[in-house]
């Protein structure tokens, strides 16, 4: 026998052994064997009619429950044997919580503490109650984008859906005893931070040596932070591999979108945001990190979420409303499908940590270097533009037939120089499609008119296509047009 999770040895006994006890019997309960040495050896005890008597009746005294102690003989050495049941409720040892966690006693603190009180209680941080929230206070917009996700995931009835708000997060199960939810203040208000400090994440992008050069903050409800944090990261923050299919320009980017959806999701779900720390993602050239405060369930280390394992989100009631979205499962496969999507992509699967939270590392593939890969393309595009302006000067010295594809050429050779070509992002070709036929849209327009593109997104890309000669501002910012050059 050896000492584990469950089973403690001593070699006699110590008033202190009752914050053993305490822990035993706020966790999963164990066994302190009094008489035998850390390494299994029994050494015996001298006083075990004594202790038996004591013992019991200090545990009942000072946390008012009951241990079995019994005695036990070996080699004509007694030693005893105290059993703790795990108790529903919590145990406190002189007014201090006690908790058994692998084969250590851990004396909880702050939001440890909290979160152990609410655990007993059966209740989860998100499911709290919020005093001063009202179901007008919630915004409209929130509720509608929620609707419009439910009905295409098909993970609600239609009839719900119909429902005013109030029914509707009756259905989600966001009220209690009238009172509005945590999870509903962070899904459907549009300031979340006012009742939940640190609600929103951080973006930033550094060089080597750890220098900052340029970050972001996305404010709001949970499901437009998750809509714009992958906005930004995939249009401003990840360079993408470029790439040529004939004229045409080809972007991937280092970390597939549905490998980094699914860890943003999982950041957001399974947050203690009663640490008020925000979620901060840290992209340099060569990796991107995710890094949420949160803890592993009793008993899990890395392994258990990087194997198969249950779905068990430390937020449920944030979770079954992203759920019901078609924002994520409820099988416990998100990190299955990171590495899957990874792996179907040829890049290193991601990492995972945990240290005081939980790190998610992308590490990008020598290929996908943004450096080198900036350097490489630029090389041969400017090799590609030469051979086509050589080829222009040799067409523009034959007849006068060959004057179209001299032209034609050389149009070719300016799109070359210019990096436009006829491939663009979905997101850059709807902005253009809605500018041709509204040129005196706004960018409020355009986020209307584009409702899953943020509004950093359109104003980002618009500064890009400006930059690349896709897009031309004539006249001020309220009264000027925007002409599309063909």
């Amino acid at each position: 026998m050896n000492e584990s999770q469950n089973i403690e040895f001593k070699q006699s006994w110590r008033d202190e052994y009752l914050k053993w006890i305490c822990g035993f019997a706020n966790a999963n309960g164990g066994t302190i064997y009094i008489g035998i040495d850390d390494d299994g050896r029994i050494c015996g005890i001298d006083d075990s009619k004594k202790l038996m008597e004591d013992i019991p009746n200090k545990v009942r005294d000072i946390m008012g429950i009951f241990v079995d102690v019994n005695l036990h003989e070996e080699d004509e050495k007694q030693y005893l044997e105290i059993v703790t049941k795990p108790y529903p409720y919590p145990v406190s040892y002189k007014g201090i919580y006690h908790y058994r966690s692998g084969s250590t006693k851990q004396e909880l603190k702050g939001a440890a503490l909290d979160r152990f009180l609410l655990k007993k209680q059966g209740k989860t941080w998100d499911g709290l109650s919020v005093p001063n929230l009202n179901i007008e206070d919630l915004d409209d917009s929130a509720f509608a984008a929620f609707r419009k996700k439910a009905m295409r995931s098909g993970r609600m009835e239609e009839y719900d859906l119909m429902d005013d708000n109030y029914d509707l997060l009756d259905k989600l199960r966001l009220i209690e005893d009238g009172m509005l939810k945590k999870a509903a203040a962070l899904l459907f208000y549009d300031d979340p931070e006012k009742f939940v400090t640190g609600a929103f994440v951080k973006i930033g992008f550094f060089r080597e040596g750890s220098d900052l050069i340029y970050q972001d903050e996305v404010h709001g409800n949970l499901f437009h932070q998750v809509r714009n944090v992958m906005d930004l990261l995939t249009t401003k923050y990840m360079r993408a591999k470029i790439s040529y299919e004939g004229i045409q320009r080809v972007e991937t980017l280092p970390v597939p979108k549905e490998a980094l959806r699914e860890a943003l999701l999982n950041s957001i779900v399974h947050k203690t945001y009663e640490s008020n720390i925000p979620i901060q993602i840290a992209v340099f050239d060569d990796k991107l990190e995710i890094w949420n405060t949160g803890v592993l369930p009793d008993g899990w280390t890395i392994d258990n979420i990087v194997g198969r394992h249950r779905s068990h989100p430390y937020n449920p009631n944030i979770a079954n409303a992203f759920f019901r979205a078609g924002e994520i499962e409820t099988w416990g496969r998100g990190i299955e499908r990171m590495m899957v999507a990874c792996r179907d992509a040829g890049i290193p699967k991601p990492e995972f940590y945990y240290d005081g939270g939980l790190w998610t590392v992308f590490k990008f593939s020598e290929s996908t270097d943004s450096a080198q890969e900036t350097k490489k393309t630029t090389q041969e595009t400017k090799s590609t533009t030469q051979e086509i302006e050589n080829s222009t000067q040799e067409i523009k010295t034959t007849t006068p037939q060959t004057e179209s594809a001299t032209q034609e050429t050389e149009k070719t050779a300016s799109q070359q120089k210019h990096g436009k070509t006829k491939r663009m992002t979905e997101l850059q070709q709807l902005i253009l499609n809605y500018l041709k036929e509204h040129p005196n849209a706004t960018r409020k327009e355009l986020n209307h008119a584009i409702p899953h593109a943020s509004d950093d997104g359109i104003k980002y890309n618009l500064k890009k296509m400006q930059t690349v000669g896709l897009l031309k501002r004539v006249g001020s910012t309220k009264k000027g047009v925007w002409i599309v050059i063909e």
